[in-house]
């Protein structure tokens, strides 16, 4: 199954109607290749394993695979232990030499068996491929990109293409640009791909979808010698406005309550993994605490209650007492800012559901949590120990920051918890 798009000077028409694609062919010609292969995961390994399989068949158009990947990071508790990338492990099995560097400065090209690397070819490498490295190179560097660019260039194409709920995707192969990521010749490209239940679709399923079409894409590139000048640019794809996908960070995982929907954090999860905010555990500790396995769920009728229910002191603000106040509770988290937000849920079973949104009308429900350092728990478990209405008094919150603040209530003074001056501080 085909799902290319690219032309050449003397086109064989072929439709392959499973994906909705068109393909060329061509006559350009080669001498074999000898690959520098950079990578790092899972997406990367599909098309290593495919070129691995590609020279044993076809000895005459690949002669030889060297492998560059980055090096392991620490991870865990006092960063003592080393995570290695995925690809070292699928280079090592299929036994080609394996490189590891962090930078391209004061390192040169290895020698290859039969002749010097005359192709480099990266996919989710992460570091720029310098011009002095390209230009030492016969036929220069191809990538293979998740995505339909000029769409989502940058190094997160599949998380932004979940967290913006795209019903389709696609793959692009490209030159690589000597002077930026993601500006190169389009050499292939797919049409529109539909995603596979793209409302529930997480990043390991879209990028275990797309990486055999990506792999596919790279092999009939190669077989056809697309990247033999004269080269032709076939993208086909037009936006207006390109989203860049910049490098997820941990800002990303941050969730925003008084802003997001549940479908939207519903897809932040699905896109980066688990989330997180910093709860204040009383009025001045605070704990970084993740959250983890989310479900978007029906709005629960005492939070409606709730919600149409609340009263204001006209003079202070505060929220006034309410019958329902027995079931929605809440905790105090800190928000960008430094603003101390409230976040309304209720207990369902040992999960908890929450409020999402400016008007917190959406839910979300969350099944377990994790207090830093500790382990994962029941999340209704975990927020037990968080002091709600202990502690806090909500008040209306500005009209520019959705939701509702928090303030250590007056007639704790914290003879009980902690000093006034600690409070004024807060």
């Amino acid at each position: 199954m085909r799902c290319l798009r690219y032309v050449v000077r003397k086109p064989a028409f072929t439709h392959f109607s499973s994906c909705s694609a068109r393909y060329y062919s061509t006559t350009k010609t080669s001498k074999p290749l000898r690959i520098l292969f950079c990578g790092s995961e899972e997406f990367s390994a599909a098309s290593l394993k495919a070129l691995h399989e590609e020279q044993i068949q076809n000895p005459g158009l690949i002669q030889s695979i060297d492998v560059l990947i980055r090096p392991g990071k620490p991870f865990g508790r006092n960063f003592k232990t080393i995570r290695e990338v995925p690809l070292k492990t699928t280079a090592s099995l299929l036994g080609l030499k394996v490189y590891e560097r962090d930078t391209f400065t004061g390192w040169d090209l290895p020698k290859a068996k039969g002749g010097p690397i005359n192709l480099i070819i990266a996919v989710s490498f992460g570091l720029f491929v310098p011009p002095r490295i390209l230009n030492s190179v016969e036929y220069g560097g191809l990538n293979v990109h998740p995505s339909l660019l000029p769409e989502f260039r940058g190094p997160a194409p599949l998380q932004y293409s979940i967290m913006h709920g795209l019903p389709k995707t696609g793959v692009t192969l490209q030159t690589l640009d000597p002077k930026a990521f993601d500006q190169g010749t389009i050499l292939a490209q797919s049409l529109s791909i539909p995603i596979p239940n793209y409302k529930t679709t997480t990043y390991g399923e879209l990028r275990d979808f797309l990486a055999p079409k990506a792999a596919e894409m790279l092999i009939q590139v190669l077989r056809d010698r697309a990247f033999v000048p004269p080269l032709q640019d076939v993208g086909w794809y037009k936006s207006t406005k390109p989203i860049h996908a910049y490098k997820i960070s941990a800002a990303d995982k941050e969730i925003k309550w008084h802003e997001w929907t549940s479908v939207m954090v519903d897809r932040q999860y699905r896109a980066v993994g688990r989330l997180w905010n910093n709860i204040r555990v009383n009025i001045v500790e605070k704990k970084h605490v993740l959250f983890d396995n989310f479900e978007v769920v029906p709005k629960p009728a005492i939070f409606k209650e709730w919600i149409h229910g609340r009263k204001y002191d006209e003079k202070t603000g505060h929220l006034l007492p309410q019958k329902s106040d027995e079931q929605v509770r809440f905790f105090v988290y800190e928000a960008e800012g430094n603003k101390v937000m409230a976040q309304m849920y209720i207990e369902d079973g040992e999960a908890i559901i929450l409020c999402c949104g400016m008007d917190r009308v959406d839910c979300v429900k969350v099944r377990r949590m994790t207090v830093g350092g500790e382990s994962s728990k029941p999340a209704a478990q975990v927020t037990r120990q968080f002091k709600g209405r202990e502690l806090w008094q909500l008040i209306r919150g500005a009209r520019n920051v959705g939701g509702m603040s928090a303030q250590p209530r007056e007639e704790l003074t914290i003879r009980k918890y902690v000093s006034r001056k600690e409070i004024e501080a807060i």
